[in-house]
């Protein structure tokens, strides 16, 4: 199956600004009946039979953000406008998402990346760009879809409160 990044709605059915109900509910519309995985945790992650990891994160009863994890198969795609983030090599995913939007190293972290202007975010636990037996961190382990502002200091949320009013 494939599941399209569509920062900042959402993926799938699960869309940004729904209540934990609905997140629950689209959530729980993603598993595959005939093969429910024993690390599923409702309202918060389930691993679909290719191990796809689809988890969501809900503050104050809304979703924020919808967190993919790397399948070990490719039966499920993770795609941002035809790339699949989880398949390419993480240096080849930085530079094709490159050609859509601004995308950064993480200050914090230089294996990781985000794009600010849609708020999409990829991790991998260390880079190995040259070393491709080297899975983990030759590939993306993860990406992030989030709500504006998810990853803003509390200095930056009240910037962007003033500027909304």
């Amino acid at each position: 199956m494939d599941f399209d990044l569509v920062p900042p709605t959402g993926v799938g059915p699960l869309r940004i600004g729904m209540t934990r109900h609905m997140a629950n509910s689209a959530l729980d519309s993603l598993r595959d009946l005939s093969a429910i995985s024993e690390s599923d945790r409702p309202g918060q992650h389930i691993f679909r039979p290719s191990g796809l990891m689809i988890s969501i994160h809900c503050v104050r009863d809304r979703l924020e953000a919808i967190e993919l994890g790397r399948p070990s198969s490719q039966t499920d795609r993770a795609l941002f406008h035809g790339v699949d983030v989880f398949a390419l090599p993480a240096r080849e995913v930085v530079r094709r998402v490159g050609e859509f939007t601004a995308i950064e190293g993480d200050p914090d972290d230089d294996a990781s990346f985000i794009a600010p202007d849609l708020l999409l975010s990829f991790w991998r636990p260390f880079a190995a760009d040259d070393e491709a037996e080297e899975e983990q961190g030759y590939y993306f382990s993860s990406v992030l879809l989030a709500r504006p502002g998810y990853y803003d200091t509390p200095a930056q949320a009240a910037e962007r409160l003033q500027q909304s009013s």
